[in-house]
């Protein structure tokens, strides 16, 4: 273990390679990594979120039309190949 200088975070070490430690002050270590992770995170502003969500419902309804015409084609070109039943 070492502590990151900027922030004091605490990061694993790398190069020598040291003996384990015992499963409690790992389990501490990886919790105390991940709260330093959760503070990195910026939640984005209401308006950020709106454009998001706009551009995500935009690429799904983009992608149900290009499904949605496939299908339609295929389904004609199965009509046509193989007969339709009167």
């Amino acid at each position: 273990m070492a502590q990151d200088e900027p922030k004091g975070e605490v990061v694993a070490s790398g190069g020598t390679r040291e003996k384990k430690s015992n499963v409690f002050t790992r389990f501490a270590l990886f919790i105390r990594q991940v709260f330093a992770e959760l503070r990195k995170v910026v939640t984005p502003t209401r308006q950020e979120l709106l454009k998001y969500t706009a551009v995500v419902l935009g690429f799904v309804v983009v992608m149900m039309a290009i499904v949605y015409g496939l299908d339609f084609v295929f389904v004609l070109m199965a009509q046509y190949v193989f007969g339709v039943p009167s």
